[in-house]
């Protein structure tokens, strides 16, 4: 894979950008890394990431996803994204400052274009948060 910024990938930029790096891209699975800082959008005032942040991150990582393979399909932008419908959200632990969150999309059956994805984030080795998501992609004109 080669090595790009995540701000070629995804069309989010701050103060919400939620992922750092695409880790590892094979076939319909990558892997998105994102270290969680203090000052992030979605910080709760008891010092963690709220559960709407996971939410954006697991959207973002299927996002950069996207503009990896559009990307290297010659796309000149990566294609903006919208969440059409979340399923079975599950967070289990919400992470705090320092974390690192490395989330695994499963890109699934792409349809008028509506993609299904499930992504799950971990911790380390703990599992944190997992989901499926309906994405619709708007396509580059």
């Amino acid at each position: 894979m080669k090595s790009r910024e995540i701000k070629d990938l995804i069309p989010q930029r701050d103060p919400i950008m939620m992922v750092d790096k695409l880790i590892e891209v094979k076939d319909d699975v990558a892997v998105t890394g994102f270290t969680v800082k203090a000052d992030n959008y979605f910080m709760d005032e008891d010092g963690l990431l709220a559960e709407p942040g996971l939410i954006e991150h697991i959207a973002q990582s299927a996002s950069a996803f996207a503009g990896y393979k559009a990307i290297n399909a010659g796309a000149t932008a990566p294609p903006v994204g919208y969440i059409g419908e979340v399923k079975k959200f599950h967070c289990y632990r919400r992470p705090q400052t320092g974390d690192e969150l490395r989330t695994t999309i499963t890109m699934g059956t792409e349809l008028a274009g509506v993609t299904i994805i499930t992504g799950e984030t971990r911790v380390l080795n703990e599992i944190v948060a997992d989901t499926q998501m309906k994405i619709f992609i708007q396509p580059n004109d």
